[in-house]
């Protein structure tokens, strides 16, 4: 996919659904959730105004960066225009297959994560897919000019 692509996707997108957002462990130091990468890139986005919402069938109902844990993407009420995975590869056919079923306009698989069936699946179906890319890293290069790698946030 190209940088032009990538770019009419990220300005024509309002609603991310992100799937592996963190939610705190039991005894687990709070800042240790700041770090991790999927809760890093979900408060970046949404300081550029995209709503994220936080997908983690093991904190349904937690707050994560002010918004509600769902269960599913079925759980959610909202139009989803991009649906980011930070799961294993091999969990991303499941995604692309419920991505289509709630009518997202994208699949995104983050750094790392890629998977020829759910590729096929998506582009099938007609959606948008891209693999093996940040998704903050993509919007840094093409709205920032800039490419650091995961920049101390402030709290």
């Amino acid at each position: 996919m190209s940088n032009d692509q990538i770019k009419e996707i990220l300005q024509n997108s309002k609603i991310i659904a992100m799937i592996g957002v963190s939610s705190e462990k039991k005894g687990e130091d709070p800042k240790n959730l700041k770090r991790k990468p999927a809760n890093v890139v979900m408060k970046y986005m949404q300081g550029f105004g995209y709503k994220v919402i936080p997908v983690n069938p093991f904190a349904i109902g937690e707050k994560i960066n002010g918004e509600t844990v769902v269960e599913s993407l079925e759980k959610i009420s909202e139009k989803v225009d991009i649906v980011d995975v930070f799961r294993p590869s091999k969990e991303a056919p499941v995604f692309a297959k419920e991505a289509i079923k709630i009518g997202a306009k994208t699949l995104w698989l983050q750094y790392g994560i890629q998977h020829p069936e759910a590729k096929k699946i998506s582009e099938d179906a007609k959606v948008q897919y891209i693999e093996n890319k940040c998704i903050k890293q993509e919007y840094q290069k093409l709205f920032e000019k800039s490419n650091p790698v995961f920049p101390v946030l402030k709290s």
